[in-house]
């Protein structure tokens, strides 16, 4: 060959060359440059850059040149799994607002909702007690996934059904056990709501109706959510004075129904059992020991959130609210329900009594437009105001607010805060419906949970008490919840797992949100990705709705079963 030829030949292999080279060079919809990866598992974290193509995780590594749309310089902050809560409230409020505001700013990415009561199935006999002018355009949970799903929603979003949903649909919210039929009817609810994609069955065991359900009902539903690889979970029926109680009564039903088991927001309440959380945790560890499945969740704060009627023992509230409000407006039935709150006793939850006082109660929401004003004050001095008794005062606001009224009550101390929150077996919940400091869901003066119990893991529990470290805590919000609820595809960062991603500096994050004023959004997430689409981008929220309703185990999709616990597009 020629000289000039062969240099002609060369440079065209060159080319070629250069050309294959380009066409090999990966393509990705987001890479992830220069971040340290905390993964979720534990592991103190590694310097490595993270690819995203169809929202999906596509590499992990020192990726070096690639071709991507975008690209976020996460030099100097953490990229960790998107949050997952294990609480949520937010089944009705999702449809208001899709975006979750007080959830993303967080860098929650997934929920779990439903507890005792779910926003599905319905029937006439519910609609009819919640008192809702609107007809929705569902009654199965199936129906209400596809709507969810088909007006959009920005995080991930599973749930329970209510072990008190199936009791109000067959038997109402009489205090009576269930006839063996009515038993059968309400395991066929249960059943159903599995096949449409349930997580499994969940209870709040404080609240009638589903206070007057026996260990025996309960082992039954469970058995029904267990046969379908689902969960039970609880907020016990006592986490005062009768929690030991409460807790045989768990671990009999996570026995007898083979089942594992979740206790919601663990904590010992009530002034006289403060100390006690040792003990609650010796009792559960000896369970776990034994072979049951037992785990759990917090919000680490050292008030909890609760409806005020709950202050009033549970017969008072045989029938429903209509009955209720009767009996608070009927004198000598009121005169029976002061006394038996003033009465200690074994056979309920006495908050009342458990409470350090009226001081103790803020009023954090209430229905009446005209009482809006008590938002945010203490019942102490509402009760001052009304130039009233405290007790008086507290039924009698109930009998104004249509037994409507939400509290924070601050009953927790907080080493027994703490020392749950370091169990290993302890994920983190926030117990809240997703918030926005204004529009339709900026209404009432919420628990500061709402807006920052994730980043205030990391705030005060990492940062200024060393309670935890940063990886720790970083694995109790990803992938603990993430291996209790099954979710195989989420919760890790790893090759092919859904892309949902935190990017921030935990030096910055910051947690605003107090008892005073708690609209205040989370500060210091750079970028929240859920299933690969940024919800949020350089701090700010997008339109994005990305998110998906993920399904249960037993989820049935025309007539076949799901092959994994993910989720459904």
């Amino acid at each position: 060959m020629r000289p000039v030829a062969r240099l002609f030949f060369i440079a065209a292999l060159g080319l070629l060359g250069s050309g294959a080279q380009a066409a090999s060079v990966p393509s990705y919809d987001i890479v992830i440059r220069n971040g340290r990866v905390i993964d979720g598992t534990g592991s103190p974290g590694y310097s490595a850059d993270v690819a995203i193509k169809d929202g999906r995780i596509a590499a992990i590594g020192a990726l070096g040149r690639v071709d991507a749309r975008q690209v976020i310089d996460a030099r100097g902050m953490v990229v960790t799994p998107g949050f997952i809560d294990m609480l949520d409230q937010s089944g009705h409020t999702l449809l208001v607002d899709g975006h979750a505001p007080s959830k993303i700013f967080q860098g929650v990415t997934t929920l779990f909702t439903g507890e005792g009561e779910s926003v599905a199935p319905l029937n006439d006999t519910i609609l009819k007690e919640e008192g809702g002018h609107t007809q929705p355009a569902w009654q199965t949970l199936d129906g209400y996934f596809r709507q969810l799903q088909g007006q959009g929603i920005a995080v991930n979003l599973g749930t329970y059904v209510g072990a008190a949903t199936a009791r109000e649909m067959v038997i109402g919210y009489g205090d009576r056990k269930p006839t063996p039929g009515e038993l059968k009817q309400m395991q066929a609810i249960v059943a159903d709501a599995m096949r449409d994609g349930a997580f499994g069955v969940s209870t709040a065991l404080q609240y009638p109706p589903a206070t007057y359900s026996t260990t025996p009902e309960l082992i039954a539903l469970a058995q029904t959510a267990a046969s379908y690889g689902g969960i039970y979970a609880t907020h016990m029926r006592s986490e005062g004075d009768a929690e030991m109680a409460a807790l045989d009564e768990v671990f009999e039903i996570a026995r007898t129904a083979h089942v594992p088991v979740e206790i919601f927001h663990l904590k010992v309440a009530g002034h006289r059992n403060w100390g006690s959380m040792p003990k609650v945790i010796a009792k559960i560890d000896a369970a776990r020991a034994e072979g049951l499945d037992i785990r759990a969740d917090t919000y680490a704060y050292t008030a909890w959130g609760n409806d005020l009627a709950s202050f009033i023992p549970p017969w008072a509230h045989a029938g429903g609210t209509a009955d209720l409000l009767a009996r608070l407006k009927d004198p000598q039935t009121r005169a029976r329900i002061e006394q038996d709150m003033r009465t200690p006793s074994g056979a309920w939850s006495n908050d009342w009594l458990e409470v350090p006082g009226p001081h103790a109660v803020e009023i954090t929401s209430v229905q009446d437009p005209s009482l809006k004003a008590l938002e945010g004050r203490r019942l102490e001095d509402v009760a001052r105001s009304w130039h009233e008794a405290p007790i008086d005062a507290l039924l009698d606001l109930l009998i104004r607010d249509h037994a409507a009224t939400d509290v924070a009550v601050f009953g927790m101390s907080q080493p027994d805060v703490t020392l749950a929150l370091r169990q290993p077996w302890v994920s983190i919940c926030d117990d809240a419906a997703a918030q926005a400091p204004t529009g339709p869901l900026g209404q009432g003066h919420p628990h500061p949970r709402a807006y920052a119990a994730f980043s205030r893991i990391i705030t005060e529990y990492v940062r200024k008490d060393h309670a935890l470290t940063l990886a720790e805590a970083i694995h109790k919000m990803t992938a603990l919840p993430a291996q209790r609820m099954g979710l195989t595809q989420r919760g890790v960062i790893r090759k092919g797992m859904w892309a949902d991603i935190a990017v921030f500096d935990p030096a910055q994050l910051r947690a605003p949100a107090t008892f005073e004023e708690p609209k205040q959004l989370a500060q210091g997430m750079d970028y929240v990705l859920v299933n690969g689409v940024p919800v949020i981008a350089k701090g700010k929220m997008t339109p994005a709705l990305p998110g998906k309703v993920l399904r249960g185990p037993g989820f049935r999709e025309g007539g076949h079963p799901s092959s994994q616990r993910t989720a459904v597009p």
